[in-house]
């Protein structure tokens, strides 16, 4: 009967299997037409983008979207400071721009700040107005900077004429080159040459016909110097008013971001340009193209999202997709807000209401879900034709490709920050460390207790690792409770080199701490030769002459000699030039070996003088040699021979193990490559 049961079974089994090959066709059919609806909605996506494109019209313009970019300190904010009339610069960390800031100009305020300048040339103004975003400014910031010029149709290189290029401002020039980006160099800083006398607001040739002699002069060395460092980056470069040809040659607007001197010129000439050579790519396009710049918390209204609407119209209730933390996020728009006129998006103030509104413009968000929304991701709005399924897909791209980036470390430190962008610029600043900072996790939002405790399982490996940098973001109270109880460190910054640097204090007083603790159990790797002829003391304590061949001989350290049994030196080479080994007792060659330790360098003299450290290479050293009180005392001359005799630091397995973990940086290449000699010399294991 067992075998009957048994062949029931199998029938059952076979049965089973079929089914199972019925699912797997049926589901990936299901799978097949979902790729299938999600090809078809893309299709239809970039169908509907190509007829919008063709509907455009030359009567319908939008705003350009402007760049500010440009060295440290050059004045980026306090320029758009004073156009907008007001101060964020002040807000700012350091000083410095971290979040992307996007100020809107309507066409009227345009109009009265270019009105002087406008006076003889009576331009028309064919823009809605001017959006302008304010670029994050430490070297550091590339990747948020990449995020903001590829929303740019026109950049202003701000360049501070008493400095000329420096290190970013090339970068920044590097990377409008690569984006093939228009751009206008704002000279400022002209009130800094010297009696220059200011005259507020005024178009920058009325200020200088203004200036003393000697004010004009310095103005021309300096403004010359910069046209002349353009041109060794390759650019045709002219003050904008002696510039015939717009398309080839970059325009230098003088500038002073205090005084106001040469807005104008920027303004009117930003409009100039956009208006006549960019027709084609200001066309309103009715199709909405949006970049979140940035996810803040608001009272009275929850947690928004900045964006930049570069094309087409959105409006309240409109379905949108964006890139979540933990995956897409699907909402609705409950409310659509832009700042007062001129007032910039991060600075907190009454905000005007909309039911629509169209690009290009800065503007709040307000809807459900938005907690977990990444910054510097591209945000959809959903058409009633298209597959959300799609466009979930085409959100998380961005965060996806950037995850992917993230050289993860099994021992490591855990990174949080703000933006996808700052995540991006503070990973890379990491890995230009020297030696690059590991990293175990990295990703974007506040600080919970689930982060805290994720990042306490560094501890078992290296405390040091148990870390968590927080850059711009907020760190729960209870989470900063739980990481003091635990031993997990959190440092926190609103500058990314102000963060790695307080880490890199960190690692440094660890190591301080480590190396003093451990410094007893370290011994340096050393090969040095007895000068026989110069044996000042024999026994207790030896001192003698000796020559340091390889590696440093320190104070501290213990040192053998590797002898025969009938006290000749020991260590032969053999044909491969390797050294035969030993281990005290066991025969080499039939030459019996025995390793003596001498005791521990107690001090040691160049030409009279102390030292701590002995490098190979150098001048003989006097060496004076104090034995361990638990060993016996040896004799030069009786015990060992000190003609052609070799001295060792006398290594361990556990002085290597320390060397490993607490004195790498004290340690090179060559020293590694000698600690193996040594091993096969002392037969260590």
């Amino acid at each position: 009967t067992g075998g009957g049961e048994g062949d029931d079974g199998g029938d059952d089994s076979d049965s089973d299997d079929d089914s199972d090959d019925d699912s797997d066709e049926e589901s990936s059919e299901e799978e097949k037409t979902l790729e299938e609806l999600i090809a078809e909605s893309r299709e239809r996506r970039e169908a509907r983008k190509e007829a919008a494109k063709a509907a455009r019209s030359p009567d319908r313009l939008r705003s350009p979207i402007c760049c500010v970019l440009g060295h440290v300190d050059t004045g980026k904010t306090k320029l758009l400071d004073y156009i907008r009339r007001t101060n964020v610069q002040e807000g700012e960390a350091g000083g410095i721009t971290q979040q992307i800031g996007a100020t809107y100009f309507p066409m009227e305020k345009l109009r009265k700040s270019t009105d002087k300048l406008n006076e003889g040339l009576k331009l028309e103004y064919h823009l809605p107005g001017l959006l302008v975003i304010d670029t994050p400014g430490h070297e550091s910031f590339s990747n948020l900077r990449v995020r903001g010029s590829g929303l740019c149709d026109i950049a202003v290189l701000v360049v501070d004429i008493m400095h000329g290029m420096e290190p970013q401002t090339i970068e920044s020039l590097n990377l409008l080159r690569r984006r093939k980006t228009p751009f206008v160099v704002a000279m400022n800083k002209v009130d800094r040459i010297y009696d220059w006398q200011p005259v507020k607001d005024a178009p920058i040739r009325e200020s200088l016909a203004a200036q003393k002699a000697h004010a004009q002069g310095e103005f021309e060395t300096r403004s010359r110097q910069v046209l002349t460092e353009l041109q060794e980056q390759g650019l045709n470069a002219a003050l904008y008013f002696d510039n015939s040809d717009f398309k080839r040659v970059v325009s230098v607007v003088p500038t002073s971001a205090h005084t106001g001197e040469g807005v104008p010129d920027l303004l009117w000439l930003l409009i100039q340009l956009t208006q006549q050579m960019m027709n084609q790519k200001l066309m309103y396009m009715d199709y909405p193209m949006a970049t979140v710049l940035e996810v803040k918390a608001i009272e009275g209204l929850g947690v928004t999202i900045d964006i930049v609407l570069v094309n087409g119209t959105l409006h309240e209730g409109d379905e949108i997709v964006i890139c979540g933390l933990n995956g897409p996020i699907v909402t609705n728009i409950r409310a659509l807000l832009t700042p007062q006129p001129s007032k910039e998006l991060r600075v907190k103030g009454d905000y005007m209401h909309h039911v629509s509104i169209e690009a290009a413009m800065g503007i709040k968000i307000s809807a459900h879900d938005l907690e977990k929304a990444v910054a510097g991701t591209a945000m959809l709005v959903r058409h009633k034709e298209d597959h959300i399924e799609d466009l979930k897909e085409e959100v998380m791209r961005d965060l996806e490709e950037v995850v992917a980036s993230i050289e993860k470390s099994p021992r490591g430190i855990f990174v949080q920050a703000s933006t996808l962008g700052s995540l991006e610029a503070l990973l890379a600043h990491m890995k230009t460390q020297e030696p690059p900072i590991p990293v175990a996790r990295a990703s974007i939002g506040d600080i919970h207790e689930k982060d805290v405790k994720a990042a306490s399982v560094m501890l078992e490996h290296r405390k040091v690792f148990a870390t968590i940098l927080a850059f711009n973001v907020e760190v729960d109270r209870r989470a900063a409770a739980l990481a003091e109880e635990l031993g997990v460190k959190i440092f926190t910054a609103e500058i990314i080199y102000h963060l790695t640097d307080a880490f890199d204090k960190y690692l440094k007083e660890d190591r301080d701490r480590r190396q003093a603790e451990s410094a007893r159990d370290a011994v340096f790797p050393c090969i040095g030769r007895i000068i026989p002829s110069a044996i000042f003391n024999r026994k207790d304590p030896i001192v003698l002459g000796m020559d340091v061949l390889e590696g440093s001989l320190r104070i501290g350290t213990p040192v053998c000699v590797v002898t025969t049994y009938s006290g000749k030196p020991g260590v032969e080479k053999d044909k491969g030039d390797r050294y035969l080994a030993f281990d005290g007792e066991e025969e080499k060659d039939g030459v019996e070996l025995n390793a003596l330790v001498l005791g521990q360098v107690a001090s040691m003299q160049v030409n009279h003088k102390d030292q701590v450290v002995v490098k190979a290479g150098g001048p003989s050293v006097a060496v004076k040699i104090q034995p361990n009180a638990d060993q016996a005392y040896l004799e030069v001359g009786r015990h060992f021979d000190p003609t052609d005799c070799m001295v060792y630091s006398a290594i361990t397995r556990q002085s290597i193990d320390v060397l490993k973990q607490d004195f790498k940086d004290q340690m090179t290449r060559e020293d590694w490559k000698l600690v193996i000699k040594l091993k096969k010399i002392l037969a260590v294991e």
